[in-house]
């Protein structure tokens, strides 16, 4: 029994003051017997708000009957989600991340207020992740993440369809290169049924990545949400949270720097989602591992591109998960001496244990390469730094044929003015388009470019127009894009000092990013520079973009000095 179960039961079953506490728990349907037992909480993201979370109640009900068999007391709690795919392009993606902090928020007061000895989080869409992944660090009491799953491919004309389907589809119509009748047919056939979006964008990295950080059981990043595996493996996931408790397993036992390492070197091999940066930052902070920005880099000039997956590849992670999912991933990884084996997991084994018997790569399929013969030779999330962003920057440089592009500065203060400049067909091959105010604090809330980017895609442009901004973008994006700059423009970064025509170059190959104007102008045109009124001063959103800090320390809200006055 953990030292909270000790406690609990000294308190509840010898303190008379503890009457009242008993009496509530009574009202539930509680016996005496009931006290000596841990209470194992359930954070629940099920709604309908998106189809990421519609399919997650068939598991909270699973993982509540296995919590029960296995002598524990299941508390149920339910935390929020936005929909990225249904706020993206809107004013409410701006909630986005500030969801992830709301999230975190939920399962840290939960468990801490009612005393939970231990925790499964639920979640599905792309912030439920890293929001659950930090509240459970920062409760620190032993808990396992449940995946809600992936979502099937939707099927038009013998394609597999997903959400970035449709968001090409709005480029490729605009520009005259889709039929009215095939653009309506994509828009309704993409999205199948229930799951998370279907590529490894950032709800199935996020999930991949939690896998190699010991934080869910093997297998459990790619599977279907439809398919009916998902609900025995998340009953096994409480059985293993159950015996975690007894052994006092606590996610900081697991979430160590070599652990965060095992995570990242995964989502470098599958091609994962530029959002891992900035999450990973977060969830690092949340458990107090030392992690930088440039620790990223380190792991990506050493990590090969495996996995064959979208956006940039061919696959999905329902495809993945039909070829050996993540374990077999990281089994190649570990035979290269490229994961940390002797990490702990919440099974109670290290990975090396948990890869023993994991067969070799089956040679009927292609979406994951072997070690020897790997897609790209390093990892694909570059950090870039220059004069435009000397906190660094955020670029997924693979998938493109010449990763390097000087072009004229054409500058919007938001998202929706350079969308509609795409879609007017005003932006050209050689363009350099910066979208800035954006940022953590400018956007507030830093919303995801997904719209203007699959609308380049769309008429063709991914490879001859940059994009750079200090906001986002989606896990679905790719092309010639640099997000996270920072400092971003809201606090003064020389993002904000572009003027339209500027010379701006994009090198991967040099990990720069530089605005190509002299000191001196830019001294000048900071001279002359005001930051704008915050967009908003009341409610969630002024708070996260008093509190956020900069992308470059994952935009956390508390990661001030309580110290200081």
């Amino acid at each position: 029994m953990t030292d909270n179960a000790n406690r609990r039961s000294k308190n509840i079953t010898q303190g008379v003051a503890r009457a009242p506490n008993r009496s509530m728990y009574y009202a539930m349907g509680y016996e005496a017997g009931d006290f000596l037992k841990p209470m194992i909480g359930v954070a629940n993201g099920h709604s309908t708000i998106t189809p990421c979370n519609s399919g997650l109640q068939k598991l909270a009900d699973a993982a509540v009957d296995a919590i029960k068999a296995a002598g524990a007391n299941p508390q149920i709690f339910g935390t929020p989600t936005i929909s990225d795919g249904m706020a993206m392009g809107t004013e409410g993606m701006k909630y986005s991340l500030v969801s992830r902090e709301v999230i975190a928020d939920c399962v840290e007061t939960c468990v801490g207020g009612q005393w939970m000895d231990g925790v499964l989080v639920i979640g599905g869409c792309d912030k439920n992740m890293p929001g659950g992944m930090m509240g459970m660090l920062r409760a620190n009491v032993p808990a396992i993440y449940v995946y809600g799953g992936t979502i099937l491919p939707g099927r038009y004309k013998g394609q597999d369809l997903n959400i970035v389907s449709v968001f090409e589809a709005v480029g490729q119509f605009s520009a005259g290169k889709m039929s009215e009748e095939d653009f309506c047919e994509i828009e309704k056939r993409a999205i199948p049924g229930s799951g998370s979006c279907g590529g490894m964008y950032t709800a199935n990295t996020m999930s991949s990545a939690f896998e190699a950080l010991g934080m869910s059981l093997p297998f459990a990043s790619t599977m279907a949400n439809v398919e009916e595996p998902i609900v025995e493996h998340t009953r096994q996931a409480a059985r293993v949270l159950v015996e975690a408790v007894k052994r006092d397993l606590k996610p900081r036992d697991i979430v160590t720097k070599q652990a965060i390492e095992n995570a990242v070197a995964v989502i470098m091999a599958t091609g994962g989602s530029t959002n891992a940066v900035l999450h990973f930052l977060a969830i690092a902070h949340a458990a107090e591992v030392e992690w930088t920005i440039d620790d990223f880099e380190r792991m990506r000039k050493k990590i090969p591109v495996l996995c064959d997956l979208k956006p940039s590849g061919r696959y999905l992670a329902v495809d993945l998960h039909k070829a050996g999912g993540i374990p077999a991933v990281m089994k190649e990884l570990l035979g290269a001496g490229l994961l940390h084996g002797d990490c702990m997991t919440i099974t109670g084994k290290t990975v090396a244990e948990n890869l023993a018997d994991v067969p070799p790569l089956r040679a009927d399929q292609d979406v994951i390469r072997p070690i020897a013969q790997p897609i790209y030779a390093e990892g694909h999330l570059a950090i870039l730094r220059g004069n435009l962003a000397p906190e660094g920057c955020v670029a997924k440089i693979t998938g493109l044929k010449n990763p390097v592009i000087t072009g004229p500065a054409r500058v919007f203060d938001d998202e929706q003015s350079a969308l509609a400049a795409i879609m007017a067909n005003q932006i050209k091959a050689g363009d350099v388009m910066v979208l800035r105010y954006l940022g953590p604090k400018g956007g507030p809330g830093m919303p995801e470019m997904l719209a203007p980017t699959g609308a380049l895609i769309g008429q063709g442009l991914g490879e001859s127009v940059g994009l750079i901004t200090d906001g986002r973008f989606s896990g679905g994006t790719w092309g010639m894009v640099v997000g996270h700059v920072a400092p971003e423009a809201y606090a003064g970064g020389v993002i904000a000092l572009v003027h339209e025509g500027d010379a701006i170059t994009i090198d991967a190959h040099r990990l720069l990013l530089s605005l190509n104007v002299g000191d001196d102008e830019l001294a000048r045109r900071r001279a002359d520079w005001q930051a704008p009124q915050p967009r908003y001063t009341r409610g969630v959103l002024a708070k996260f973009a008093f509190n956020a800090a900069s992308a470059s320390k994952g935009a956390v809200l508390d990661g001030f000095d309580p110290r200081s006055p």
